[in-house]
């Protein structure tokens, strides 16, 4: 199981942390979890609201390469439909050298109505201008002299002039449907999803994993390990009473920031089960269970709702050093 965290850069700027405040944060977090020994850490696109504030993914990234050794560097996720792909290509190839090969590329098409309308593009034409953005970002990150006559992209023989250590650049798509999962796979492709946003119980994570291991199997891939990534909310403390002290707070503004989405506190999520909240046993039995279903990387948002920075570290510490040992040894080794 690799464990990796995420964070979508919620701001409040009605709170005593500034955003400057919140970066220095996030780029803390990275170097703390380079030091535990996390896989990666992911930060979200988002535009022209508080939830999430870092439209560029790839400046925070580029600082958090130099802070940084070990740690792969995500985007959950680059929403290649408000972006020229070409753009796109040249700054996280340039991440990708900055970090010396550790940059993971999650893209998305974007759902938030207000990102559509800011940009001035109509959704209806999302998923048309996500695919042909993505063939080309893919075809210039592996350096290649991009010809193409299409409908949002018309280039004659283009190659970008930097080249990322990493031929193929890692590529996981992001989803919020078991459809779209099951699509993601047929397409050999690598998956991002967060179960909270598109799933009403713990229990149907199982789904989405198993829509996309369909897909893979039906493209030919033999061995999924490593092809899906599950994101949950996350705080683990000494025990599930401790957990509901120290970040329910947090989690209710949090939600109470999202645009679109169901008003679910931290009791309806303790309900669903949709997070990895409670004690170091409650946190090790569920990510033994995603093991059970297939699951091999979890992906942790655990700064959310202006939670302070001591908080955040203790329950990393948790999730490195004692919950990752119980779970392995819950999922028979996994």
């Amino acid at each position: 199981m690799r464990y990796s965290l995420f964070s979508v850069l919620d701001h409040h700027p009605a709170g005593s942390r500034t955003l400057a405040g919140l970066y220095a944060q996030v780029l803390r977090q990275g170097e703390l979890a380079d030091a535990l020994g996390f896989h990666a850490l992911y930060l979200a696109e988002h535009h022209f609201h508080e939830y999430g504030a870092a439209p560029n993914p790839a400046v925070l990234l580029a600082a958090l390469a130099q802070r940084t050794q070990r740690l792969r560097l995500g985007t959950a996720i680059a929403a290649l439909t408000f972006r020229n792909p070409v753009e796109v290509a040249e700054s996280y190839a340039m991440v990708d050298l900055l970090s010396g090969g550790r940059l993971e590329l999650g893209v998305g098409s974007g759902y938030l109505a207000h990102e559509f309308a800011g940009f001035g593009i109509d959704p209806a034409e999302k998923r048309e201008r996500f695919e042909e953005n993505l063939d080309v970002l893919c075809r210039l990150l592996a350096g290649e002299a991009v010809s193409i006559d299409g409908r949002w992209n018309k280039l004659t023989d283009l190659r970008i002039n930097v080249a990322p250590v990493q031929r193929p650049v890692p590529v996981a798509v992001a989803t919020l449907r078991a459809e779209g999962a099951y699509e993601i796979g047929r397409k050999n492709q690598d998956m991002l999803c967060v179960p909270y946003a598109s799933v009403s119980s713990f229990e149907e994570i199982e789904g989405l994993v198993k829509a996309h291991q369909k897909g893979l199997a039906e493209a030919g891939r033999k061995e999924p390990r490593g092809a899906v990534g599950v994101t949950l909310h996350t705080y683990v403390a000494e025990t599930d009473a401790a957990a509901r002290a120290e970040a329910a707070e947090a989690f209710d503004l949090y939600v109470a920031t999202r645009l679109y989405a169901r008003r679910q506190t931290y009791d309806d999520i303790l309900g669903s089960g949709l997070s990895l909240f409670g004690s170091v046993e409650t946190v090790a039995a569920k990510i033994a269970r995603l093991a059970d279903w297939g699951v091999d990387h979890v992906i942790a948002l655990a700064d959310f709702g202006a939670l302070p920075f001591d908080r955040v570290e203790a329950s990393m510490r948790l999730l490195a050093n004692e919950v990752r040992p119980r779970a392995q040894a819950l999922a028979g080794g996994r």
